[in-house]
């Protein structure tokens, strides 16, 4: 009997995942045309981006997902990103059961497979975005120094938390700890700037 349950809610998921697919194609199909003809090639993609991210419900998270399906680097069909949470840029890889709580941004990333993501965390896209000018003025992001941080696999990171480095699998993150340097597997960080607490 459990069984069964099993593979009617299973079938449904994937019924509503094609749906969605189909919903979100003509949002996706934007992004690929204007890549093609402009310089500004994500302008569009953050448009869609911050408009899926506002859809309230269970049907604003599966269509969240379906976009990001057909306009990231890589995808996978199960995962879950919360109301208000958005991807910056499109060069992002998520693996399966990745979980993004709401509100929470992830710039240039590869999310490994079960990692967590709490509520109103910043996965920035390394720590060299921006440099200062000859005139000692603060520039604005350069997408030539954006580089893809790497959240292990199963590494949970805490609400609030800002993370500019590469993070070991089954690592913690405290709730609104800064990580600037590369984190090992097996650990948690915490504070500002983190520091090693314990192993795990």
């Amino acid at each position: 009997m459990e069984k069964r349950k099993f593979e009617i809610l299973s079938g449904i998921k994937t019924f509503l995942n094609s749906i969605c697919l189909v919903l979100v194609l003509p949002s996706a199909v934007s992004c690929w045309v204007v890549d093609r003809m402009t310089s500004d090639e994500e302008s569009i993609f953050r448009f869609w981006a911050h408009v899926f991210s506002i859809l309230p419900g269970k049907s604003g998270m599966f269509l969240r997902r379906a976009y990001y399906r057909l306009t990231l680097d890589r995808c996978a069909a199960n995962f879950y990103i919360g109301f208000g949470a958005l991807f910056t840029h499109k060069n992002v890889i998520v693996e399966k059961d990745v979980y993004v709580g709401p509100y929470a941004l992830v710039g240039s990333a590869h999310l490994g497979e079960g990692c967590l993501i709490g509520s109103r965390a910043s996965l920035l896209s390394g720590t060299q975005q921006h440099v200062l000018d000859e005139q000692g003025h603060w520039g604005p992001c350069d997408k030539v120094r954006l580089r893809m941080i790497n959240i292990g696999n199963y590494a949970w990171i805490g609400e609030g938390a800002i993370v500019m480095a590469n993070i070991g699998e089954g690592t913690m993150v405290a709730a609104g700890a800064v990580v600037e340097q590369d984190a090992r597997g097996g650990i948690l960080l915490a504070g500002n700037p983190s520091r090693f607490v314990r192993m795990l």
